[in-house]
């Protein structure tokens, strides 16, 4: 297997397999349980805890997801380790517990998410949890900085441009993140087809991967013209 092929043998479940009608949140252990268990990959988001470490969450704050208000960075894992994610009994995770808890099952896409002037260490905790990581993973980001940060931790685990767009000034953004030596693109559904993911598979040979697809039209447009897609709200196996 090349070192990126299981990144398209399944789809991929967009912060896990989550379902709250089914009690299980977004970014929660019980999401990704649910995801192992059908053989999906999984994408997940990482923040920056207030003692540098890599959380598995996708808000800046805890308002829309938990019973708290404020950011996340205010505090360390152990507090955010206390909190309920929704009105379930799952807890925010950080990293290192989702990596355990998946333990090489699927295949596992960290979106690293702009922590700002924090960045370089968002990178290096992600970097040092992937470490000790076995499985198949991949890690990816819309922040150029932080792609740069991560290949500057010297890991071999692929690194993949997130993206969206339509037009040059776009166009000509990504680009640049070509520069990082990544080894896939992740792009919005909605804007293919385009130039650039035409570039990356045809010219370059790198899988791309669509986000967030919901839809049949989304379902059609990721076999058309990307690789894999990760998918929420509907099972793609039916």
């Amino acid at each position: 297997m090349s070192s990126t092929e299981f990144l398209t043998r399944r789809p991929i479940a967009h912060r896990g397999l989550h379902d709250e009608r089914a009690r299980r949140m977004e970014n929660s252990p019980s999401a990704f349980e649910a995801a192992c268990l059908r053989d999906f990959a999984i994408e997940l988001d990482v923040q920056l805890s207030a003692d540098n470490m890599a959380i598995v969450f996708h808000d800046e704050t805890l308002d829309r997801l938990t019973d708290q208000t404020g950011p996340l960075a205010g505090r360390t894992a152990a507090e955010l380790g206390r909190v309920k994610l929704g009105d379930t009994s799952d807890l925010i995770p950080t990293l290192a517990e989702t990596f355990a808890l998946i333990d090489g099952r699927v295949p596992v896409v960290v979106e690293m998410k702009d922590n700002g002037p924090r960045n370089i260490a968002l990178a290096g905790a992600v970097a040092a949890d992937l470490a000790g990581y076995a499985g198949p993973a991949a890690v990816m980001s819309f922040a150029h900085d932080l792609l740069s940060a991560f290949r500057d931790t010297d890991s071999a685990v692929p690194l993949g441009l997130t993206a969206e767009g339509i037009g040059t000034p776009a166009f000509v953004e990504h680009e640049k993140a070509l520069a990082q030596s990544i080894s896939f693109v992740s792009y919005h559904v909605k804007a293919l087809p385009n130039p650039f993911v035409a570039r990356v598979r045809e010219e370059l040979g790198l899988p791309v991967i669509t986000w967030t697809v919901r839809t049949p039209e989304d379902v059609a447009a990721t076999r058309d013209y990307a690789d894999q897609m990760t998918f929420e709200g509907f099972d793609p196996d039916i």
